[in-house]
């Protein structure tokens, strides 16, 4: 009798063939025209910190700052300054006589006598802080218009507009951006009526005075320079860390106030970043060049 024998073993498989090659297509880029190229060329340098470098704000600062040191001090005045009632130091100002003489005259003027003495600084805000001036002088035109003219020829000596950029420069409000433009009201004069424009706010009278305490390009439009801090820097930084009234200008309730020139929105304006402790000028004069 024969028996089958059964072969339990697997199977052995043939080997599969190998995988096809793959085929690398190797793109060939497109040519670019002058004016693609010259596109690409710009978004490069764009996307590029590295060779943003030359016009960034810390770079327009330290150009500022150059050209404010590098301003001839003719005259020196001094500040001494009470914050709640306590001596905080002397701030000594250098002032830029060739550069801005009207200026420098006006702050000179006001830094002798009553003018800035036993008068507050009303706004603490990011980049500087503010003194109140003296509200008792009047809005004289052709003063105001002097002092506008020859801010914008120091903007233009410093480049254009970065006068106002470095930390310690002293500048004298020449106009007030965040006033609204005046609105036409009918008045009755002599049994006729006649169109009269109404300014909301207060119109800067030149006796406003602010010191920068960083990069503030807000500045540049407003405010003249007429000197820089030459001492006393300390005493600046501490009027700057002094608490103030919360600055409410994105409500919306605010914002559509100013819209339709509601005069409560331009006093409430006017109380934002008011610091809630009473900072003083108590003395002021004028000093020797050698003096600090």
């Amino acid at each position: 009798m024969s028996h089958r024998i059964l072969n339990t073993s697997k199977p052995t498989l043939p080997p599969a063939p190998p995988p096809p090659p793959q085929l690398i297509h190797q793109t060939t880029p497109p040519k670019l025209g002058r004016r693609a190229a010259a596109a690409a060329v710009a978004v490069t340098i764009a996307a590029s910190p590295a060779l943003l470098g030359a016009v960034s704000p810390s770079a327009r600062a330290q150009e500022a700052s150059a050209c404010i040191d590098g301003l001839p001090v003719t005259a020196k005045a001094f500040l001494d300054v009470s914050i709640g009632g306590e001596p905080a130091g002397r701030i000594t100002v250098g002032l830029f006589g060739d550069a801005a003489p009207a200026g420098a005259a006006r702050f000179l003027s006001l830094a002798t006598g009553v003018g800035y003495r036993r008068k507050e600084f009303v706004k603490v805000v990011p980049g500087y802080v503010q003194h109140a001036g003296v509200v008792s002088y009047p809005v004289i035109p052709a003063v105001t218009d002097r002092l506008a003219a020859e801010m914008d020829a120091v903007r233009a000596r410093c480049g254009g507009g970065g006068a106002m950029n470095a930390a310690g420069a002293v500048s004298i409000v020449v106009r007030d951006p965040s006033l609204p433009p005046p609105k036409p009201k009918l008045v009755a004069r002599g049994g006729r009526l006649e169109i009269q424009e109404e300014q909301a706010g207060v119109v800067p009278n030149g006796t406003e005075f602010v010191i920068a305490t960083r990069d503030s390009p807000e500045l540049d439009a407003s405010a003249l320079v007429v000197g820089r801090v030459v001492a006393g820097m300390d005493v600046v930084g501490r009027i700057a860390a002094v608490a103030t009234v919360k600055d409410n200008t994105g409500s919306a309730y605010f914002k559509v106030a100013k819209l339709i020139g509601d005069k409560r929105a331009v006093v409430a304006e006017r109380g934002f970043n008011r610091p809630y402790t009473k900072i003083l000028v108590t003395n002021c004069g004028i000093l020797d060049l050698e003096q600090q």
